[in-house]
């Protein structure tokens, strides 16, 4: 009876700092559309450049991901989680000191291998204290959901340093003073000693793992998916500065609205996927990403100031219930890595798509050009989860 009270408890801590640690980094990785206008401004700036300020940290988080995703399977999950803590917390801070554009960028590069390498552990751990694949995925979206409200404090936190004439360099101090009180709490989470299986854990392994053809299909997805929704906070502010419309009131609070829509969308999805099969549901969702991408273009900014911020609630269930199912497709011992073959392809996209908006915008002159991208990016990705929702590849392995 004590060892099962014990092992309820250590699970509930980890339930918890798991979500905390969404949360922490979120709020830093998703402030970046409120931080980047600023940065233009304080640095000189081109759309391209200023750019940096994103995707250093998704090529350090797709870096971390793919050389050293197997680590949460051979150290295990809390000596893992704990380093990688203490590297993001560390470069978070040294942030908050930089003052070079080029040391910044260095110091989020550094502060997204720290994301990427206790995110994978965590990802892990999920599978750990879930039973199902079913209880996998709706734990991974209430997780998520920890994340977007980390999102909605990030900015809001900028919002506040800015209106008080604060640099907005002082979020990566909180973040840096809440990461290092996770870390103390880690340090509390038990850490099973490794099996054989572990100890093989190794970058080879994780090499295996991504030439699944489940784990590409499902990267695939989840690439496509975050090249659509980092457009919207990266670089959806600066797309509705132009907007002269009867309500010049609502850009500023767009992107907190797209937030709000998608932390609700994933604690309620959390329910909806026991009652609706997860294909067809994100197959759905995909479609309504799409007509609003489509309606934002075709009526401009006018339509584009409400229905842009609307796709929160249509992305929110999307990026988790992927995530989960792709991991849900390997054996326990190999979460970390499949954790990190994902994480891998969501950074790249992460890091690749705002670049490539920016060019395309730079290049043409308006960031209309870079929302066409990123519409275009809408349309595969509904195509895809229309194909998944059809042949469902996947099922036969979920099963098992």
């Amino acid at each position: 009876m004590e060892s099962n009270k014990n092992s309820d408890t250590s699970a509930s801590l980890a339930r918890l700092l798991t979500c905390l640690m969404f949360f922490t980094f979120a709020m830093t990785t998703d402030a970046v559309g409120s931080v980047i206008p600023r940065v233009i401004e304080e640095y000189r700036l081109s759309m391209t450049a200023a750019s940096a300020f994103q995707y250093a940290t998704m090529l350090g988080i797709a870096t971390g991901a793919l050389l050293l995703g197997f680590l949460a399977d051979r150290l295990g999950r809390q000596r893992t989680i704990i380093l990688g803590l203490s590297l993001y917390g560390l470069s978070s801070l040294l942030v908050a000191l930089g003052g070079h554009f080029h040391a910044l960028v260095a110091m989020l590069a550094l502060s997204g291998l720290g994301i990427s390498i206790f995110k994978t552990a965590a990802l892990a751990l999920i599978g750990d204290i879930t039973a199902s694949p079913r209880a996998h995925t709706r734990f991974m979206n209430n997780v998520e959901g920890w994340f977007a409200v980390g999102a909605i404090v990030g900015p809001a936190i900028v919002a506040a340093l800015l209106t008080a004439g604060v640099s907005w360099k002082w979020l990566y101090v909180v973040a840096a003073t809440i990461c290092f009180a996770l870390v103390v709490m880690a340090a509390r989470v038990p850490n099973p000693a490794p099996r054989s299986s572990v100890e093989r854990a190794s970058l080879a392994q994780m090499l295996g793992v991504m030439r699944d053809p489940l784990a590409l299909g499902f990267s695939l997805l989840v690439a496509l998916y975050v090249g659509v929704e980092v457009a919207i906070y990266t670089w959806m502010p600066t797309y509705l500065n132009d907007y002269a419309g009867p309500h010049r009131w609502w850009p500023a609070w767009a992107l907190t609205a797209f937030f709000v829509l998608r932390a609700a969308g994933r604690f309620f999805g959390a329910w909806m996927l026991d009652h609706v099969r997860w294909t067809a549901a994100l197959a759905v969702l995909g479609l309504a990403i799409f007509l609003c991408f489509s309606g934002s273009l075709l009526g401009g900014l006018t339509l584009g100031v409400w229905l842009l911020p609307l796709t929160g609630l249509f992305m929110s269930i999307i990026y988790p219930t992927l995530n989960s199912k792709a991991i849900s497709c390997f054996p326990r011992h190999q979460h970390g890595a499949a954790a990190g073959v994902i994480l891998f392809f969501t950074a790249l996209a992460a890091a690749a798509g705002p670049l490539a908006m920016g060019a395309v915008s730079d290049a043409w002159q308006t960031p209309r050009a870079g929302f066409v991208l990123a519409t275009a990016f809408s349309a595969l990705l509904f195509a895809g989860l229309a194909a998944n929702w059809l042949r469902d590849p996947s099922r036969g392995r979920l099963e098992t």
